[in-house]
């Protein structure tokens, strides 16, 4: 059994997992190698921060409601017995959060090379506050476990990740390719469930991930759990609205519902740190990349696009299922450029790709919360998009770009960091 390999290109996600929480680029600058690292540390240790004061947040939460709670009369006090027991269990639902996510963050404290971890050591009791919008990532990435690797996102899983892995499948199929040779990318990797999904089919897959936040956990889960279902997390105990039972607040999912461990000792699986832009630069190098709620998170889909074009391989495919709710529309001082999915299928098709599979409407949702009251539905777009086999310059072939069936190994990055 095998776990995860993670390579880092930390200085590229310090800068650009910021307070708009995606890669924030609004102009290229650029750092001395010590601006980097001082860079690198300070964002390395506003996560972690945000990770210890986890508890502290969610306190906050329940000591607001208490107050709004006591200061009802009495007798609207005696028709609700429940509600202070209720949120005495928030807060020892979110002790056991706590406890987790020290779990995570002690295991990535030696992730990355150059930082320095001896402050943790120290005093690991030690706390500073964080902005809401930390706290809201940190509370989103608990969600992520449920979606990657709980039973309970398995619904889930099936609308998101199922469409995908079946077309890698019937594009790549095992009785005509050597599958270990053929390359899958997958940006945006999350918790890294998908890519460990196409890994277990025995390709060559490799998630990409800028997040800290992402990347401490999905760390955690792919190299630090292997018993099946033997942790235990309370996601939904930050959600005080659309309620139908009190008990649904605190209800608890289990993960992982697989053990991570549990790929071949030959699997080729790896997860990248950074900005996808930054990081995949090396032309014709992957057979496959495979996008599920990602584009979206771009500043210009358009650079994304052109990114994917130049990594696949001639013959090779781009698949994506995912809505486009584009992150920076609303964010002040922030290039934005949304498109309609019109817009960029005439993008797509006149940088050359051929779209070989389309479907507009596939609905699925995202980290829901199935008893709430409240529920959102994504009617997704999804497609396969073909890099032609053999391009065309000038009117004339280019014999150099044909493909052949088998893939060349994924690209790895010299000096970065291997961890296990």
């Amino acid at each position: 059994m095998g776990g995860c390999k993670f390579l880092s290109d930390m200085a590229e996600s310090a800068r650009d997992e910021t307070q708009g929480g995606h890669c924030f680029k609004k102009e290229k600058i650029k750092y001395t190698p010590e601006e980097e690292a001082k860079l690198e540390r300070q964002h390395f240790w506003r996560i972690i921060d945000a990770f210890k004061y986890y508890r502290v947040h969610v306190q906050e939460q329940v000591k607001r409601a208490e107050r709004q709670f006591r200061s009802l009369s009495q007798s609207h006090q005696n028709l609700l017995p429940g509600v202070l027991y209720n949120l005495a269990r928030i807060t020892q639902c979110a002790d056991h959060n706590q406890e987790i996510l020290h779990a995570i963050v002690h295991n990535s404290l030696h992730m990355f090379e150059n930082v320095e971890y001896g402050e943790w050591e120290k005093d690991p009791r030690k706390v500073r506050p964080s902005t809401t919008f930390d706290m809201d990532k940190l509370k989103s990435t608990i969600k992520q476990f449920v979606r990657d690797w709980s039973e309970a996102g398995q619904a889930e899983r099936d609308t998101c990740y199922k469409p995908i892995i079946q077309e890698i499948k019937r594009l790549f199929p095992s009785d005509k390719y050597d599958v270990s040779k053929v390359s899958v990318l997958v940006p945006g990797a999350g918790l890294g469930r998908l890519a460990w999904e196409i890994a277990q089919q025995g390709y060559t897959c490799q998630g990409n991930e800028w997040s800290f936040f992402m990347l401490f956990s999905s760390n955690f889960v792919l190299n630090r759990c292997e018993q099946v279902n033997a942790l235990t997390l309370y996601p939904w105990i930050h959600q005080f609205s659309n309620n139908k039972k009190s008990s649904d607040q605190t209800r608890p999912i289990r993960f992982p519902d697989i053990n991570p461990q549990s790929l071949p000792y030959d699997a080729d699986f790896s997860m990248v740190a950074g900005d996808f832009v930054e990081v995949y630069t090396e032309p014709e190098s992957w057979n496959c990349v495979a996008t599920c709620f990602f584009i979206d998170t771009a500043h210009n889909v358009l650079e994304y696009m052109d990114t994917i074009w130049q990594i696949l391989k001639p013959g090779g495919v781009w698949i994506n299922l995912g809505p486009l709710l584009y992150h920076f529309e609303n964010m002040a001082n922030e290039l934005s450029v949304e498109l309609s999915y019109e817009d960029i299928r005439t993008a797509m098709v006149k940088l050359g790709f051929i779209i070989e599979v389309e479907n507009e409407s596939m609905q699925t949702t995202y980290t829901e919360n199935d008893r709430s009251m409240l529920r959102y539905v994504y009617d997704c777009i999804f497609f396969v998009a073909r890099k032609p086999a053999e391009l065309h310059f000038n009117g004339q072939d280019d014999s150099q770009h044909h493909i052949a069936p088998p893939a060349a190994k994924s690209p790895r990055r010299e000096g970065t960091d291997r961890l296990t």
